[in-house]
C-alpha cells in the first residue's frame, strides 16, 4: 500500500502546484451493431428495443476501442475512440490529442504532466513502445512526463475507472451501440452531479501491432527513475537537440 500512498501524494502535490495530473486506461472493446447492451433503459410499454440474438462481431462495423484520459484535478474526461488496435502508439496519441484539445488551454504555464496508469495493457510498465512514444511526445511538447504505475492487482484504484468509465457505462446502459457516432455521442453526453465533463473523438488511425523497440533506440530514452520501485515510477524528459 506504500506505493499507493506515494502515488496519491505525487498526484496531490501536482494538483496543488497547478500542474496536470491525469489518469489513463483503455475501456473494454465494444462491438458496433444492434447488439444487447447490459442494463435497463426506459421504453414504451410493449415496445422493447429489439436486438440481435447473437453477439458475433459485425465484420463490416467491427469494434471500437475507447482510450480515456481523466483530468483528476479538473474532473474532466477525454476519450479517443479507436477503430484499430489497442497499442502503445494509440495510448500515447490519445494523451497527445487530449493535451492539444483540452490540456494546454488549462495548464498554460506547466512544465510537466503527471500520468497514473495500470501496470499492464498498452500503457504497461514493461511495454518499451509505451516509453518510446512518451519520449516522442515529451520532445514534441517540450514537457516532462512523469508516470506512476499502480501495482499489480490494484487497478481498481485508478481514478479513471470509477470517476469516468463507470459513468460512461451507466449513461449508455441498455442502449445498442449501433454506430461509432452513437458511441461518441453517448460518451460525450456523460455527466455527473459533481460536474464531470467529457469530450470524445474518433481516432481513425491504423495502429500496427508487434512493433519492437531495439536496445539502441530504447537506450536513447531520456528517463530518470524513482528510488522507490523504479520500474513503476519514472520521468521522461525532453531530449536536447
Amino acid at each position: 500500500m506504500l506505493n499507493l500512498a506515494t502515488l496519491n501524494q505525487t498526484v496531490g502535490n501536482a494538483i496543488k502546484l497547478g500542474q496536470p495530473a491525469i489518469s489513463v486506461d483503455t475501456k473494454k472493446k465494444e462491438n458496433i451493431g444492434n447488439f444487447k447492451n447490459n442494463g435497463k433503459e426506459y421504453a414504451e410499454k410493449g415496445k422493447p428495443v429489439e436486438v440481435s440474438m447473437h453477439d458475433f462481431p459485425d465484420k463490416t462495423l467491427g469494434k471500437v476501442v475507447p482510450y480515456g484520459v481523466y483530468d483528476i484535478g479538473q474532473n474532466k474526461g477525454w476519450v479517443s475512440v479507436g477503430i484499430s488496435s489497442d497499442t502503445a502508439q494509440f495510448a500515447v496519441n490519445s494523451i497527445r490529442t487530449w493535451w492539444h484539445s483540452m490540456g494546454k488551454n488549462s495548464y498554460v504555464d506547466t512544465n510537466e504532466i503527471f500520468v497514473t496508469a495500470d501496470c499492464g495493457g498498452s500503457n504497461g510498465y514493461r511495454v518499451r513502445l509505451w516509453k518510446h512514444e512518451l519520449q516522442k511526445l515529451s520532445d514534441e511538447l517540450k514537457l516532462k512526463i512523469t508516470v506512476c504505475h499502480f501495482p499489480p492487482g490494484t487497478s481498481k484504484w485508478n481514478k479513471i475507472e470509477h470517476k469516468l468509465f463507470s459513468y460512461i457505462s451507466k449513461n449508455w446502459r441498455g442502449r445498442p451501440l449501433v454506430t461509432t457516432e452513437t458511441v461518441i455521442n453517448l460518451i460525450g453526453s456523460t455527466t455527473t452531479n459533481t460536474g464531470l465533463k467529457v469530450m470524445a473523438v474518433m481516432d481513425k488511425n491504423n495502429y500496427k501491432t508487434g512493433i519492437e523497440i531495439s536496445d539502441e533506440d530504447f537506450a536513447e530514452i531520456n528517463i530518470s527513475v524513482s528510488d522507490f520501485h523504479p520500474e513503476w515510477n519514472y520521468t521522461i524528459s525532453p531530449r536536447v537537440v
